[in-house]
């Protein structure tokens, strides 16, 4: 099923601005935020893991049913989860289109990668 995602600032995530490689901020930045009807349609419940793909990568978050989404939309804090995701095409503006990028989105068994592991995929120096 596919879903306008967009993407945003929680204020759980900015009590973990400082702690970004906190297990918190790790676990507030890989919720995808979903409207009940749309959970109930793709058959998944509260904190199941789905696997969320763009045109431009996939990433394992986990589900939160939030009843202030439109149906049709979901939300995802900023982070490194949904900057996986996000394409690179700026369409001449600078920045990529957190506001208004089209994911599908399936249950799965796979598990979410730690953040460390995310860091590695991209190039992300050994700390």
């Amino acid at each position: 099923m596919k879903f306008e995602m967009i993407t945003g600032r929680t204020i759980r995530q900015g009590e973990f601005v400082e702690h970004k490689l906190s297990a918190e901020y790790s676990k507030e930045t890989s919720s995808c935020h979903i409207n009940p009807v749309d959970m109930m349609i793709l058959g998944i419940s509260n904190d199941d893991n789905v696997l969320l793909k763009s045109t431009h990568d996939e990433i394992v978050m986990s589900a939160v049913e939030d009843s202030n989404i439109k149906r049709g939309t979901i939300f995802v804090p900023y982070g490194p989860y949904c900057n996986k995701i996000i394409p690179y095409e700026t369409h001449g503006t600078g920045m990529p289109d957190y506001k208004s990028s089209v994911v599908e989105i399936t249950h799965t068994d796979k598990q979410i990668s730690p953040v460390f592991d995310l860091f590695r995929e991209i190039g992300g120096q050994e700390i």
